[in-house]
């Protein structure tokens, strides 16, 4: 990977609805402009994906989504709005930045929930998009989201019987947990974050990389837990299927999409549906990759950026 860079600058946007959007930049100053997408939703950016950018080449955007990171008010403050965080909100933060930065257009990256927003705002501003690479293909379909927390739990069926009982036995098991981090009392919240960041890592447990979820600490998990059940609980407000229905305004855009076969979390047929949809799009499967994906995983994200770092 590329050299580690520290940002030369940075700043809180104001978006509107009370909500200040962090935001940083390095790099290059004249480079080709690149956001980092960064996952969850309600993870937070990580200096970490600066790497796979040529800080000769590139002038590399990462930001926090509302609710998460640096930027304020975070979602683990029950005084936070959550009603003014939803896709379309995102999607139009993302135009502000671009808008605040000067760019013109920017190579899109990221993964998991990333490419699900990724998707949103290229198919809303493909003229603002010169490329998109994008790892662990997601589109948050609320059949995407039953098969994470329903699904797959043949598979684990001791870790999901613990998980179900977390949201009281509901039949509406994200929607329960969506309900319980809103509830005032901070312990009632920390429990339930615990058990879906519990759910999260069973899921990912035969990848061998830890416990990358319940890793998570404090209000840090709190808000992580409170956006993604908010957006799961509601479909991402997105019409079903709407992100892969719409694949044709992608038309020109080059794209690589890097999926790993074994990924449990969210199978390959998101993004094989994807890629026959959207005709610029070349899909590379990693046959040994889960959904955190690994070093060959990170070699190909590598690739793809350093070639569009030509274009």
């Amino acid at each position: 990977m590329h050299p580690v860079t520290a940002p030369y600058d940075q700043g809180l946007l104001d978006v509107g609805d009370g909500n200040l959007v962090h935001w940083e930049v390095s790099g290059n100053p004249y480079g080709k402009p690149a956001l980092v997408v960064h996952g969850g939703p309600g993870s937070g950016s990580s200096p970490r994906s600066r790497r796979y950018f040529d800080p000769e080449a590139y002038r590399v955007v990462l930001f926090d989504q509302r609710g998460c990171g640096r930027s304020t008010p975070h979602a683990s403050d029950p005084a936070a709005d959550m009603a003014v965080n939803t896709t379309a909100h995102l999607v139009a933060d993302m135009e502000r930045l671009r808008e605040h930065l000067g760019i013109d257009k920017w190579l899109l990256y990221g993964g998991s929930w990333g490419s699900t927003l990724i998707l949103a705002y290229a198919e809303a501003h493909p003229e603002r998009v010169s490329e998109i690479v994008i790892a662990a293909v997601t589109t948050t379909r609320r059949s995407e989201t039953a098969w994470l927390y329903e699904g797959v739990g043949r598979f684990f069926p001791e870790a999901h019987e613990r998980f179900r009982a977390g949201a009281g036995g509901a039949s509406d098991v994200v929607g329960a947990y969506a309900a319980l981090m809103n509830h005032p009392d901070r312990a009632v919240r920390e429990k339930a974050a615990a058990d879906w960041c519990a759910w999260e890592d069973a899921v990912l447990s035969m990848e061998g990389m830890g416990t990358p979820y319940t890793d998570r600490v404090d209000d840090t998990r709190l808000g992580f837990v409170r956006i993604c059940s908010h957006y799961f609980a509601h479909g991402a407000f997105l019409e079903e299927g709407a992100l892969i229905r719409d694949a044709h305004r992608l038309a020109g855009i080059p794209g690589v999409l890097i999926h790993g076969r074994l990924d449990m979390g969210g199978p390959l047929t998101t993004a094989w549906e994807l890629a026959r949809a959207w005709p610029d799009a070349e899909l590379q499967v990693v046959e040994r990759a889960g959904h955190l994906g690994g070093e060959e995983t990170g070699q190909r994200i590598l690739a793809a950026v350093d070639r569009f770092a030509k274009g």
